[in-house]
């Protein structure tokens, strides 16, 4: 007799998977989706092993497999699997990332027919359809359509068998029925829903794309990937090049070679806000070739676009962290771009992954090729390249391009540390440095582009009453509101709640309120009050909350629509714009003194990343970087574009506390609400761990805490964590259930 172990879409322990018998009429694999008895209902659940060898606990049988679910390839599996080890996350959880969106919402449906057998089927919440999107007949619906007695999908059918696919307005208007009839036929899988432009129709073909040439130093880079991918054999890269040095073209140079070869490429950005750029390059060699997936999509477009992947009909698929699951058969290369962001780590659920880790996991199965690419790398990532686990690639010089004679073209901009404590001194008290206004000025006259970059949103940070002291703070989180100007109201920055503006303070009824602190708001207003005439651009989580907002502000300032672009940490990396001569940075302090580990890592790499902007045409680039702390070790090395001196420090001070690369970390927050019962939990939960660790003989841990988190309350639960470092966490995790309220992320980018 054969038995599976299955992932059940269950609240159980993390690791947790469930033995099934297999009926002898009833022919399983690694992947397939499955009904599963469980308790009194039946789920869905996806085979993770299969054999003969007979458990040691009772089995209930199979119901079936579910014909209408993908499935999961045996190396996907296994991933996942690893996945759920490594980050003790649930094993449904984690596979589930392998399956198309909106796949954790279906539930299981046995359908009786005429003459047939029964069988099980998913049924799919009822995806988002609007008017002007196509659908079409699903494969077999017609056979499924034809026993019905009239109705509306009957008349569905009669239009869709004779006129093809046709917009859903259309539809429903000559079959006289709803968009929600089209809806719950499209979620049972009898319509497929599309036509959104996804292939990059009517950017430029690769007949007229310009040929990849690369430069001596890009060639060394390329020769050892192309050697890779043509042995296809795993190989682990880290492309190291400063901005503007031509990372792209050799990614581009790679992904040519594996698709000649018959195989296919991932590319990862870090943010939503890069695949505008990044699809207009890979869209030039790959024309109608290229699928781009991020969360932005609306589920059926995203899950007609996983089942064309899935088909092979792309050579490139293109997106943030998520793209990482797609299914591309024949996977040769895979590329992650600014390999450093701390975006590749998922934080919000579980799993809480790391896309650079899960691509190796991946590429080890597949015998692919990873190349890792950033000018600021992680400081772990760069350290494990020098021991030799990876293989480090240099760019140390920008690319000049084939046709290059001269002039500013090639050169690393030039950086003015601007100290302004000695600004305030001097009488200066505007956000706008002296230098930096006279940049502005001669960049305006000059007819050249800006960005000004500040990784704060809105007006002003904080609001407080002179009378009292009182800051207006989140009655949920505790924390400071931020003042926005268009807006003309409170904002939280953590849970996003509202309010006015009080004419008086809540606390004593004084009226002189005042403004404290600038964000992307503030920097816009202090622009067009010194340069009327200028336009402004601003790019921030703010003026991005809609589909297309990203690709409109990108084309804006690519085609100088604006002169000045002000924005957070989304302009700060991976954008080309060969006008932008001049870079500010209006305060280089904000994430310098954190209580965390790595702040001076973000600082260094968002100050080196943005400089990067500046002087990527043919005039000279300036940067003009305003700050408090000019001797920061960070704020040194990025001024000089010298990666190296900041890693040998940072790798000083890493060493000398035991910091990663040099010890796992681990941390575990609760998040509860009472103050008291929040702190009475996280001591317990601390006595709990310590006593399993000497029960068990487990040395190399450390327990540092419980203490409350930087944000100690957020959304009105308190918030307490423990961290675990060394490399028995391992053996302390292993199966360890953890209560309500608690959460575990293996191997954090941050510990605030």
């Amino acid at each position: 007799m054969t038995f599976a172990e299955v992932a059940v879409h269950v609240p159980a322990g993390a690791g947790t998977l469930f033995s099934y018998s297999v009926p002898p009429d009833m022919a399983v694999e690694v992947g397939d989706v499955v009904a599963a008895p469980f308790s009194s209902r039946v789920l869905p659940g996806i085979v993770a092993g299969v054999g003969e060898e007979p458990p040691e606990v009772a089995t209930r049988n199979l119901l079936g497999r579910i014909r209408n679910a993908p499935t999961i390839s045996r190396e996907r599996v296994e991933v996942g699997l690893w996945m759920a080890s490594h980050y003790h996350a649930s094993p449904f959880d984690c596979l589930s990332l392998f399956l198309p969106p909106g796949w954790q919402r279906a539930v299981v449906e046995e359908r009786v027919e005429e003459g047939a057998p029964g069988s099980w089927s998913l049924i799919w919440p009822p995806p988002l359809l609007t008017g002007d999107m196509l659908v079409a007949l699903a494969p077999g619906a017609s056979e499924t359509l034809t026993v019905a007695r009239g109705g509306k999908r009957a008349s569905v059918l009669s239009f869709l068998l004779a006129t093809g696919p046709s917009p859903a307005s259309r539809v429903a208007t000559e079959a006289r029925c709803t968009l929600l009839t089209l809806r719950q036929m499209a979620a049972k899988g009898l319509l497929v829903v599309g036509g959104w432009g996804r292939r990059g129709e009517g950017l430029v073909s690769s007949a007229n794309a310009p040929p990849i040439v690369l430069d001596c130093q890009q060639s060394a880079a390329y020769s050892p990937i192309a050697d890779a991918l043509a042995a296809r054999a795993h190989r682990v890269f880290l492309l190291h090049g400063v901005t503007g040095s031509g990372k792209t073209h050799v990614y581009l140079k790679a992904i040519l070679s594996a698709v000649a070869s018959g195989r296919k490429a991932i590319v990862l950005v870090s943010e939503i806000a890069q695949t505008p750029e990044a699809l207009e390059r890979y869209s030039e060699l790959f024309p109608g070739r290229v699928a781009v997936l991020h969360s932005e999509l609306a589920v059926p477009e995203r899950w007609q676009l996983w089942r064309e992947v899935s088909e092979g009909r792309y050579d490139v698929v293109l997106g943030p962290r998520s793209a990482l699951f797609a299914p591309v058969p024949r996977l040769g290369l895979v590329v992650l771009d600014e390999e450093h962001e701390p975006s590749y780590k998922h934080e919000e659920r579980s799993p809480r992954y790391h896309a650079r880790d899960v691509a190796i996991a991946l590429s080890v199965r597949t015998n692919a090729v990873v190349v890792l690419g950033s000018a600021t790398p992680d400081v772990g990532t760069y350290y494990r390249a020098e021991r030799g686990k990876y293989q480090l690639l240099s760019l140390s010089h920008r690319y000049a391009g084939p046709s290059a004679r001269g002039g500013s073209a090639g050169q690393m901009p030039v950086v003015k540390v601007v100290d302004m404590r000695e600004e305030l001194k001097s009488g200066n008290v505007s956000i706008i440095s002296r230098a930096l206004k006279d940049g502005l000025e001669q960049t305006l006259a000059e007819g050249q582009q800006c960005i000004l970059f500040l990784n704060r949103r809105g007006g002003s940070t904080s609001v407080v009453c002179r009378d009292c002291g009182e800051v207006l703070k989140c009655r949920r989180c505790d924390v400071p509101m931020v003042y926005h100007l268009e807006a003309g109201e409170l904002v939280c920055h953590q849970c996003n709640r509202r309010r006015a503006l009080p004419e008086r303070c809540p606390r004593c009824h004084g009226t002189r309120i005042s403004y404290f602190g600038a964000g992307t708001e503030r920097v816009v207003a202090e622009v067009q009050r010194l340069f009327p005439s200028a336009r402004v651009l601003r790019w921030d989580g703010d003026v991005t909350g809609h589909k297309g907002a990203h690709q409109r502000l990108h084309r804006q300032f690519r085609e100088h629509e604006a002169d000045v672009l002000v924005g957070t940490q989304m302009v700060a990396k991976a954008l080309d714009f060969p006008l932008v001569t001049l870079v500010g940075v209006v305060l280089a302090d904000i994430t310098l003194h954190l209580p965390d580990f790595r702040s001076a890592e973000r600082t260094f790499q968002l100050l080196a990343q943005v400089a990067g902007r500046a002087g990527r045409g043919t005039v000279e680039g300036r940067v003009i970087l305003q700050t408090y702390s000019p001797d920061h070790y960070s704020v040194v090395a990025a001024s000089h574009h010298d990666y190296r001196a900041f890693y040998d420090r940072e790798l000083a001070f890493r060493r000398t506390h035991s910091y990663p690369p040099f010890r796992r970390l681990a941390r575990m927050i609760f998040s509860g609400t009472g103050e008291t019962r929040s702190r009475f939990e996280a001591l317990e939960m601390r006595s709990r761990l310590q006593r399993r660790a000497d029960e068990e003989g487990i040395s190399d841990l450390e327990l540092i805490g419980p203490a409350p988190c930087f944000h100690a309350r957020l959304r009105g639960k308190y918030r307490w964590q423990i961290v675990l470092a060394g490399e028995g966490l391992a053996r302390l995790t292993a199966d360890l259930v953890l209560p309500p309220g608690w959460t575990l992320d293996v191997d954090p980018v941050s510990l605030l």
